[in-house]
């Protein structure tokens, strides 16, 4: 984050989306990518919309170089600190459309590969579910009631779990749509 140091700090509306809510902060920083680069599982809300409707509300304001963070907010920087310097970190961040390819050993006995098309946020766009049995469905974000960020674009164990735009789209010509019949 060398470089920051010059730049007035400045509020910006983050928000850490778990699903069936979310945690909101203000961050006093230098930059969008500082909070980014800071905190894992965190997007900067630009949203003119929706920054004014939290500038009304009485939400916890914090500074991003202060040694101590809200509970929540802590854990988040902790993470971010875990994966800095490690191979990988960042190298996803500033795309537009990723394609990801990750094991997903749910609840049942069933494994399920995933392949999924991610957006600079970590929000799905896209995703296609390759069974063990050879099934493959396709659903989109009319398909899911909740769409949070399923990917830290900072993580630096994306990198290893990057798949080309093709591979995804031969899977995505060949799976069936998750809501139709077999």
């Amino acid at each position: 984050m060398a470089g920051h140091d010059a730049a007035p700090k400045r509020s910006f509306l983050a928000l850490h989306d778990y699903g069936m809510g979310g945690s909101w902060w203000w961050i006093r920083a230098r930059s969008e990518r500082e909070i980014l680069e800071t905190f894992a599982w965190v997007e900067v809300v630009t949203d003119p919309a929706i920054t004014t409707r939290f500038e009304e509300e009485r939400l916890e304001e914090v500074d991003i170089d202060a040694p101590l963070m809200p509970p929540g907010l802590d854990g988040l920087r902790a993470e971010r600190d875990a994966q800095r310097g490690r191979e990988g970190f960042g190298a996803l961040a500033d795309r537009d459309i990723v394609h990801l390819r990750r094991r997903w050993d749910g609840d049942d006995d069933e494994a399920v590969v995933h392949l999924w098309e991610v957006g600079s946020d970590g929000r799905r766009s896209r995703q296609v579910e390759l069974a063990e049995d050879g099934t493959a469905l396709r659903s989109g974000p009319d398909d899911w009631p909740f769409n949070p960020p399923v990917a830290d674009l900072f993580d630096p164990t994306l990198a290893g779990q990057e798949i080309s735009r093709s591979e995804f789209e031969e899977h995505w010509a060949r799976a069936r749509h998750a809501d139709s019949e077999r």
